[in-house]
């Protein structure tokens, strides 16, 4: 069935993830033979949302903001060793990211890159707003029937692996769930059949387990004194080894922090999952209830047994419409009676507001321990910790609305605070930003049409 095994490192958990973090896997990739993979998952809801209103106020924008931050460190290396990149950088315009990727790797001195794009995910115009209503789930807030600005359905891993089969250096998308990502390369390796469900299963549990970068090697597994991990200033991400029957090792660069144990990797093969015996993605239904977790060496976890139901009928769409505006606006009050000067200066915001915006819901919370006395190392901090009593405190103001001048009105108010009163309060900061809410449909597969457009050199 092909090589013995697939290596494949997970550069980025998000698009604010950190821009060296795939320097590392590169490096210990590239010393490697068989096919090995790189991929970068980018795109929370939100941020897609957020790339579709962009894209609406320039053509030729959309895709994912992190793209060249995250691709620009290791790009050449991969290209010269051999290393293809799969992601979601595509976000709102699959097309527009190819281009950035294109012009990145003629900068590093290969024009010709060959890159797969993508498409048939972005859904907004094929269906109207009583049609997203109709299919609806768990909710009402397409109810009413709002101007729909996105709608993405998840896309599943055949169309990255038929972008690989065309011989892609680099697969871009734009919505695919997040496993998808990593089945995609095993189904173009291993070429597993449509319905080799168990086989199907374990690769989405590969996917599932790198999809979240650190997360499987200590960075969201820590808690000091409790769950502690070292050198999580140098965490390594994970890289993982999938052989042809579906058993997957999960490990990371070596020299890098970290952890690979049985507790990270099981609190990773639990998170997000709702039902153990019935996780839906596009690809397959994944059954984690027979999964065994062992620990072969040093930084290495093997996970076998995933088992795997026919695919579901429906695909799932993220639908977002708007919701206003956010309006936030933080003070700071520090020294004595910090917390009676902050709790003053809510209660004369609120009363202002209470006649000039009545209709405006606000909230206002007093947050903090000693940070405004030059503790740049923290020592304050950890001595004042176990008994806060407030030496300062930082309020914040919220409100969500249609109405902008009410939300104007909230933060010109709370930026009076300064001479207005209470006294000794400082360091306004305050901002408008777009408020997005989303609704989740299920999509009759056959209604979405995915396609595939594969750019640059020859192969």
């Amino acid at each position: 069935m092909g090589h013995e095994v697939v290596r494949i490192g997970c550069g980025a958990g998000f698009a604010g993830d950190r821009s060296d973090a795939a320097v590392p896997i590169v490096a210990e990739l590239a010393a490697m033979g068989g096919p090995r993979f790189l991929i970068f998952e980018t795109l929370a809801e939100r941020t897609l949302a957020l790339a579709q209103i962009e894209k609406r106020q320039n053509p030729q924008r959309g895709a994912s903001p992190a793209l060249e931050r995250l691709l620009r460190p290791i790009l050449a290396d991969c290209l010269r060793s051999g290393i293809r990149i799969v992601s979601n950088f595509g976000a709102a315009n699959p097309r527009a990211g190819a281009a950035v990727i294109g012009a990145l790797a003629a900068e590093a001195g290969f024009p010709d890159i060959r890159i797969a794009i993508v498409e048939g995910d972005d859904l907004t115009h094929d269906f109207g707003a009583e049609d997203f209503a109709r299919r609806e789930t768990g909710g009402d807030v397409l109810a009413e029937r709002p101007a729909i600005l996105s709608a993405n359905v998840y896309l599943g891993a055949r169309e990255i692996a038929s972008g690989l089969d065309q011989g892609a250096d680099v697969v871009i998308t734009g919505r695919v769930a997040d496993p998808s990502l990593v089945l995609g390369p095993l189904l173009h390796v291993f070429r597993w059949a449509e319905d080799d469900w168990d086989r199907l299963a374990a690769g989405t549990l590969a996917g599932h387990l790198l999809e979240c970068g650190a997360q499987v090697t200590g960075g969201y597994f820590a808690d000091p004194g409790v769950k502690d991990v070292p050198g999580l200033d140098e965490v390594g991400y994970p890289i993982g080894e999938i052989d042809a029957d579906g058993r997957v090792v999960v490990t990371k660069p070596a020299g890098t922090g970290g952890r690979v144990d049985r507790d990270t990797v099981v609190e990773q093969i639990l998170y997000e999952i709702h039902d153990p015996a019935a996780y839906l993605t596009p690809d397959v239904v994944l059954d984690l209830t027979e999964v065994e977790v062992a620990v072969i060496g040093r930084d290495r976890v093997a996970v076998t047994g995933a088992r795997g139901h026919p695919r579901p009928d429906t695909l799932k769409v993220t639908v977002c419409v708007d919701s206003g505006s956010l309006a936030e606006a933080e003070i700071s009050y520090a020294g004595a009676n910090a917390t009676g000067r902050a709790r003053l200066a809510i209660e004369v915001v609120l009363a202002r507001m209470a006649k000039r915006a009545p209709d405006l819901a606000i909230r206002a919370d007093a947050i903090g321990v000693r940070s405004l006395f030059n503790d740049t190392a923290g020592s304050a901090l950890a001595d004042a910790w176990p008994d806060a009593r407030g030496e300062d405190v930082r309020v914040r103001f919220a409100a969500q609305s249609d109405d902008p001048a009410a939300l104007v009105l909230l933060l010109d108010e709370v930026e009076a605070l300064y001479c207005a009163g209470p006294g000794g309060g400082g360091g306004v900061r305050r901002r408008v930003t777009p408020r997005l809410r989303s609704a989740s449909c299920l999509i009759e597969r056959e209604r979405v049409r995915p396609r595939v457009t594969v750019i640059g050199g020859p192969r």
